[in-house]
């Protein structure tokens, strides 16, 4: 059974950053494909912030990119978001996605609250 635990959320002001970690367990030593962090805002859908493969190749949503920068550590089943130049739009529940052996996982979130 995989867990994801998300850490590193918190209130910032605008123009300020934030580390996100995502720590992954019950792989069995494997390591996953892609993973991915995800965000929700209070009253819109859940959607894909960035994502990096097993190679370390990356994608971003356009609202983030130049001032998010997804990284994994494979030998510690890590995945990192670090979030600079926030803005109060970037407020959300983040959250840790992986799909592994055809089940989907979440994690609980972290909340990242950006003030003006």
């Amino acid at each position: 059974q995989v867990q994801l635990v998300e850490s590193g959320g918190g209130l910032v002001q605008a123009g300020g950053s934030l580390r996100l970690s995502c720590a992954a367990s019950g792989t069995s030593g494997s390591i996953f494909n892609v993973m991915n962090w995800y965000r929700q805002a209070p009253g819109k859908q859940r959607e894909l912030v960035a994502l990096i493969n097993s190679g370390g190749s990356t994608s971003y949503a356009d609202s983030v990119k130049g001032r998010f920068t997804i990284s994994r550590d494979n030998a510690k089943n890590m995945v990192y978001l670090q979030m600079n130049s926030l803005k109060t739009e970037d407020t959300a529940v983040y959250y840790c996605y992986v799909v592994h052996m055809g089940y989907h996982y979440w994690g609980q979130g972290t909340q990242v609250t950006v003030s003006s």
